[in-house]
């Protein structure tokens, strides 16, 4: 077996036991709830569900990346010892923490040419960030070798989907990934988006409908349609800012196609601050890539 280190930011919302049963290394993202600083990942403070009580009570939440003394630290300790390492970080269209990590990464290949360090950016978050490390783990267990490894992910990356829908249009908005105006309307009229990540990692609109169950149907068609006829991925991944019954009530959808393995998890902090309470996310493996299902459906990427 190969024995090499898989890590993720914490943005990956992987569970803990998923984190310690998979063997992968974790690298904690700040986030602000207040004012307060927090490291996600090693914070005892308030639990998730906690967070989405405050948040609802109308308390800020805001984030940042992860200091490049940290990806110092990490980095030289790999070059240093010579150990095999692949991290992977929440994807660039959304943080700037993968351009972070690639600026250090260059700097300590510069003191230690042959290191085996490896840096792939997600261009996804949430659990789908989460899914590419577990199947990192799969093809490491298979005996493949980091370089190896991390070559198949900056393929398969592109085929891994992210499909989501919001419960609070305002959280977007002061994301900065919508309008004021549109969050409003949006608001007042019970419009649901429905979004995914596109192709370069950002968020694109695909749909707003009427009514949160209308929302779950739809993200359920976009999952059809990205896979062959006839066709289904085993796994299925659902993240969710504190709406577990909405959770369970798509995993019941998810099943009925014929998914055997379906694991739901609660987002946390970083993603969260962003999408605020009841957001929830289908990430797969399709058939195609997030590019050619936007040429195919939308005809542009």
């Amino acid at each position: 077996m190969s024995t090499f280190t898989i890590m993720v930011d914490s943005s990956c919302d992987l569970p803990p036991e998923c984190i310690q049963e998979q063997g992968i290394e974790v690298m904690p993202m700040p986030f602000y709830l207040d004012g307060i600083a927090h490291d996600q990942g090693n914070w005892q403070e308030i639990t998730d569900k906690e967070y989405y009580e405050a948040l609802r009570k109308g308390s800020i939440a805001k984030t940042s990346q992860i200091s490049p003394g940290s990806f110092v630290a990490v980095f030289t300790e790999y070059a240093k010892q010579n150990k095999g390492l692949i991290l992977i970080t929440l994807g660039s269209g959304l943080s700037a923490t993968y351009q972070s990590a690639e600026m250090v990464l260059r700097e300590i290949k510069a003191s230690y040419p042959d290191c085996n360090i490896h840096l792939i950016d997600s261009l996804n978050a949430t659990a789908g960030h989460g899914l590419l490390a577990m199947l990192a783990v799969q093809k490491r267990a298979e005996g493949m070798s980091v370089g190896d490894v991390a070559a198949w992910l900056e393929n398969k990356k592109h085929s891994c989907f992210s499909f989501f829908t919001v419960d609070d249009l305002m959280y977007l908005h002061r994301g900065g990934r919508l309008s004021k105006l549109s969050a409003v309307a949006g608001s007042v009229l019970g419009v649901k988006p429905v979004l995914n990540i596109a192709p370069d990692g950002t968020l694109k609109l695909k749909d707003k409908v009427r009514g949160r169950q209308v929302a779950l149907k739809t993200l359920i068609s976009q999952f059809q349609r990205s896979l062959n006829p006839g066709t289904v991925p085993s796994t299925a991944l659902i993240s969710h800012s504190d709406c577990l019954d909405d959770a369970q009530v798509l995993a019941e959808m998810v099943k009925t196609l014929g998914v055997r393995n379906i694991s739901i998890m609660m987002m946390g902090p970083v993603i969260g601050a962003h999408v605020g309470p009841g957001a929830i996310t289908l990430i797969f493996e399709a058939d195609m890539t997030r590019e050619e299902y936007d040429i195919k459906f939308y005809g542009k990427t």
